[in-house]
């Protein structure tokens, strides 16, 4: 029979097995969305293609769980994030250094790519520098720079250049307030802390449609299993494992391909399944050759992971609007296998470009925060004689 604890802090160690799997899931996930965004802006869809060939049938089938990738992303954000918060809860400083690390974590990748989103608008000739106007619904106006840093887009303002992966930055944002917010809540003795609280969740809710604010509990189921681990046989292990590769397969063929209040039921189930399977995975794994190997290339791939997640977009309409002369009409043919090679070309341009742009950005993360609590907490301390 398993054997379930409850933790006293959320098991972040870099030497387990669940640890090994979220930084593998981190990078597939990001790579699964990439190509399905390149499928559908250069392949017809696939209900339109008469006798598929095997392998447009293959990409196709592969490049569908583009809408999975994104739970993933909210489960191992309330695992990875919320667990964080949950171990300093009572460190000094803790909902400040909170607050730098998330700001950090969005800012550093977001500013950068807003400006090149501009210079690519430039260079591809649709953005028009005389068009730009501060009104909320321009997509290329200061009100959707900012809002879009603050998680606004599709709330108030359009995401920022039309980059509409952006959506489901807007549900993180939120949830990283959220979290928080309610952690306060249940630890403060201050009535009067506890009204202002109140009235910020209010707001908040007042503010979020219900779509965000129902997903949010898939975000807090990570962060509460983040606390838990099940020890229990390779057998259960596998069950859970297949358990949840069946319900991801079954979603893809059957399910609703969307995220919103009707599709939630399914992408909760598969969550469930999710989180039971890292709790169980939570032991010290080996360090085999090929272990340590399939740690490395996980762990390569998900430090550029949110690079690749909010540049390919813009990225590959560059990369389109200056290949169409060698493309034709843009458009790949899928029962040419040369076209598949082209497509392979691309997205390999995609995920090479964004690992290039993460290099001065994404990659400097720590040093950057670290730099800011250190100017930031510095200003509080009394001057030395």
């Amino acid at each position: 029979m398993p054997k379930i604890t409850f933790l006293q802090r959320s098991n972040l160690s870099e030497d387990q097995w669940h640890s090994m799997f979220i930084a593998q899931l981190r990078g597939l996930a990001a790579l699964v969305v990439a190509a399905a965004h390149l499928r559908a802006q250069v392949y017809p869809g696939f209900g339109t293609v008469q006798n598929p060939s095997l392998a447009f049938q293959g990409l196709a089938f592969a490049t569908g769980f583009a809408y999975l990738a994104v739970i993933v992303f909210f489960v191992l954000s309330g695992w990875l994030v919320g667990g964080s918060l949950l171990n300093r809860l009572d460190t000094h400083r803790a909902i400040a250094n909170y607050a730098i690390d998330r700001a950090t974590r969005l800012w550093i990748v977001l500013i950068p790519t807003f400006g090149a989103m501009l210079l690519f608008g430039l260079a591809t000739a649709v953005l028009d520098p005389t068009s730009l106007s501060l009104a909320p619904d321009n997509a290329y106006s200061a009100a959707a720079f900012f809002g879009n840093l603050v998680g606004l887009q599709n709330i108030l303002v359009p995401e920022f250049g039309g980059n509409f992966p952006l959506w489901s930055l807007a549900n993180e944002t939120w949830y990283y307030v959220l979290f928080p917010l309610l952690a306060m809540l249940f630890r403060t003795r201050s009535a009067l802390h506890g009204a202002l609280i109140l009235m910020a969740l209010a707001a908040i809710v007042h503010l979020l449609d219900s779509a965000i604010l129902l997903y949010f509990s898939i975000w807090l189921l990570g962060a509460a299993f983040s606390r838990v681990r099940i020890e229990c046989g390779a057998y259960l292990r596998w069950a859970l494992f297949l358990a949840l590769v069946a319900t991801a397969v079954g979603i893809r063929m059957k399910g609703k391909n969307n995220i919103t209040v009707d599709s939630f039921v399914q992408y909760l189930l598969f969550s469930v399944i999710f989180v039971l399977f890292l709790s169980s995975m939570q032991y010290k794994r080996q360090r085999t050759r090929s272990i340590e190997l399939a740690s490395r290339v996980g762990r390569f791939f998900s430090e550029f992971s949110f690079t690749l997640y909010v540049l390919h977009v813009p990225l590959m309409a560059v990369f389109l609007h200056f290949g169409v002369p060698a493309l034709g009409n843009g458009r790949l043919d899928p029962n040419r296998p040369m076209h598949l090679l082209v497509y392979l070309l691309l997205y390999l341009g995609l995920v090479v470009g964004a690992y290039l742009f993460h290099i001065p950005f994404e990659a400097k993360t720590y040093r950057v925060r670290e730099w800011l609590k250190t100017i930031w907490f510095a200003r509080g301390r009394p001057a030395r004689a």
